[in-house]
């Protein structure tokens, strides 16, 4: 069975977030950073993965993705903060 992930792209000042899912984390950050992700990604130039959950069932991710979505940003940074402390662009 295919991973699916929810993940957070930011700038470089992390003033903005984007969250999405996927079944490859490494393809869709590249696109990203080409700016082939979203129009919303390129326009902020959300390019540095911050944060990323991982899943066995795509429903779930779908599910965590749009419960994400309606979050507060302080919450948002909160959730990142608990495994990126210092909001560092993280490796995929």
């Amino acid at each position: 069975m295919e991973n699916s992930y929810v993940y957070i792209m930011t700038n470089k000042y992390r003033t903005t977030f984007y969250i999405g899912v996927t079944s490859n984390l490494s393809k869709r950050v590249v696109e990203h950073q080409m700016g082939n992700g979203s129009k919303f990604t390129k326009k902020y130039n959300l390019v540095e993965l911050i944060y990323y959950e991982t899943y066995s069932d795509i429903e779930q991710a779908i599910a965590r993705e749009k419960q994400l979505k309606n979050w507060r940003h302080e919450w948002k940074i909160n959730l990142i903060k608990k495994t990126n402390p210092k909001l560092k662009t993280l490796d995929y």
